[in-house]
């Protein structure tokens, strides 16, 4: 079934509006606000922020709250989901009314631990399968808890080790890859790569910050804002020690296809398609 939802996956520190001289400098292609402003159609629609990820749900209110009034959304409000309150009428006539749901940054495995095999996520998979113009988003861990695999832990080292890399169900909204964000920034492409070359299934998708991925009907997606997203196929890889190579142990890979994508590139999926359309703005 082709979902009629989109998902909106941020790679973190998505411009809010602050001091961005410097990214404007160095980037031609950089709009401020310009990824939050993809959260929804109308300035009308209704926005439920969740901040479970968030050990400072507070903080991200009054962050959000400055931000969604300069761009002029109308109709937002906030969700602070705890394990014993998923299930509440409360919490799931908001989301059975929203036309956006975004996951805020934190910890994803506060999301995981919350959410995951709940009437609130069985909701949000219904309503992304089946209405029309619904949007699931979410930056930074609110990002990489979208998939049906989630990164908890990993090992930021000069090499993959066995055992080093700490995989766990996530919620489960699109099944084909793994997400990491705060990519490049965070030197991430090796946990990623592991991740992958793990579940070679899987596309890997590595967000930058400032940067997202816009999909749609579950596999089309489209490249936007101000800094790159890596695409990792491990599908067609050839030699590799994973199944034999001993705990501590580096891993090795051969033949990893890379996909590098920039504001307005797409890539599909299923068939392994580019257009490399970047918008090359000055």
């Amino acid at each position: 079934m082709i979902p009629k939802g989109r998902l909106l996956i941020i790679g973190g520190k998505e411009n809010k509006g602050e001091d961005h001289s410097e990214m404007e400098k160095e980037n031609n292609n950089f709009s401020p606000k310009e990824i939050l402003k993809l959260l929804a159609e109308s300035k009308d629609d209704p926005i439920e922020v969740i901040t479970t990820a968030s050990s400072e749900p507070e903080d991200m209110r009054k962050t959000y709250t400055k931000v969604f009034n300069e761009i002029g959304y109308t109709n937002f409000d906030f969700l602070d989901i705890c394990d014993d309150q998923v299930h509440s009428d409360f919490h799931l006539k908001r989301v059975e009314a929203a036309k956006t749901v975004f996951f805020t940054g934190g910890d994803q495995s506060k999301i995981c631990g919350s959410l995951n095999q709940s009437v609130l996520t069985d909701l949000l998979k219904r309503k992304y399968q089946e209405e029309d113009g619904f949007m699931i988003a979410g930056t930074s861990a609110g990002a990489m808890c979208m998939p049906k695999i989630v990164i908890l832990e990993a090992v930021n080292g000069e090499a993959m080790l066995e055992h080093d890399i700490e995989l766990d169900t996530g919620l489960g909204f699109i099944e084909s890859c793994i997400i990491d964000t705060h990519f490049i920034h965070r030197a991430r492409f090796g946990r990623l790569a592991h991740a992958v070359i793990l579940h070679q299934e899987c596309w890997g998708i590595g967000l930058g910050e400032d940067t997202a991925l816009l999909i749609e009907e579950g596999c089309k997606a489209t490249c936007r804002g101000s800094g790159m997203a890596w695409i990792i196929n491990a599908r067609n890889i050839g030699q590799t020690n994973t199944r034999t190579v001993k705990k501590g142990a580096p891993i090795y890979a051969e033949n990893l296809k890379i996909h590098i994508l920039t504001d307005n590139c797409k890539i599909d999926f299923n068939y392994d398609t580019f257009e490399g359309t970047g918008s090359g703005k000055q």
